[in-house]
């Protein structure tokens, strides 16, 4: 396989580990699709599946992954921390070797146009999939999460879907599909489990409030763990890296009276984005080198 894309589908389900595994299944069925990483989190009540596979293929298996997912979880009674549009939250597509964003962006409007047709699930683009300027950014597609969208889809022509009827599926929600370069969630976990102290400090880092450029930030709650989390998307690491940002955090954690326990990598990372030297490195709760993104396409050539 030279040419690949990357699927970076993110689900509502972190507490059942055995459904997360039957939606993987789904993915690694379809011929040239490749399973690199499961990530699941029972806090946020969420997982996250990388998977890869030929730009022929991708789009068929995560459609059968977006299917499974909406047989398999039910957001009538879903509760995490993390907002989320439905059982399949986010679908985004990611070049990786020898295929342009262009064909991404063409690989995820041809997904969007099956899931809300063949599985009635009300679509909306977003990043360099966005058909409208103001759905570009992730958080103001899924503003409100699901709750508010049920209210307003059928009501406010702006929330209208870009795919489907305007109408919530009732038990697998909506679904946002886009294209975007790649891109590293880090968490950084602190000692503390005052949840206003993660909210200030993830306001101080963001991009859109005048922090660190390509920093999405929010605070979460870590009720497993008794303690609170910034939570971030990297979405251009030469840029800002994790180094850069975990050094910001630490800053602005000793200024409120609190350190940081640990960091967290969510999925896979490129090789050049690693910094084992960098302080973030020794704290890193759950790195190996199945963590990097070119030894896990390697094991599957192998």
């Amino acid at each position: 396989m030279r040419r690949l894309v990357e699927c970076v589908p993110n689900f509502s389900e972190g507490r059942k580990p055995e459904t997360v595994q039957r939606i993987a299944d789904a993915i690694a069925a379809v011929e040239t699709a490749c399973v690199l990483d499961t990530h699941i989190d029972p806090d946020h009540n969420r997982s996250v599946i990388t998977f890869v596979a030929s730009p022929e293929n991708v789009v068929e298996a995560a459609l059968r992954a977006v299917k499974r997912a909406s047989e398999l979880i039910d957001m009538r009674t879903h509760r995490g921390e993390h907002p989320r549009l439905g059982a399949t939250d986010v679908l985004p597509f990611v070049p990786v070797r020898e295929v342009t964003m262009d064909d991404c962006v063409r690989l995820a409007h041809e997904a969007g146009k099956r899931i809300a047709s063949e599985l009635s699930i009300p679509v909306y683009f977003y990043e360099k999939a966005a058909l409208r300027s103001d759905r570009i950014n992730l958080e103001d597609v899924r503003r409100g999460a699901l709750e508010l969208l049920r209210e307003q889809i059928t009501t406010n022509p702006e929330r209208a879907p870009d795919e489907g009827a305007p109408v919530i599926n009732e038990t697998a929600g909506a679904i946002a599909v886009g294209a975007r370069p790649f891109l590293i969630a880090f968490n950084v976990v602190l000692r503390s489990d005052d949840i206003a102290i993660a909210r200030e400090i993830a306001k101080a880092i963001r991009a859109r409030n005048g922090g660190l450029p390509f920093v999405k930030a929010l605070g979460f709650r870590l009720s497993t763990r008794s303690c609170v989390q910034v939570s971030m998307n990297l979405v251009n690491y030469e840029v800002t890296g994790m180094g850069v940002v975990y050094d910001a955090i630490r800053r602005e954690a000793e200024l409120l009276g609190v350190e940081i326990n640990s960091a967290e990598i969510v999925g896979l990372v490129p090789r050049a984005a690693l910094d084992r030297k960098a302080e973030y490195f020794s704290k890193l709760e759950n790195f190996s080198e199945a963590k990097i993104l070119e030894n896990q396409i390697a094991n599957c050539r192998a």
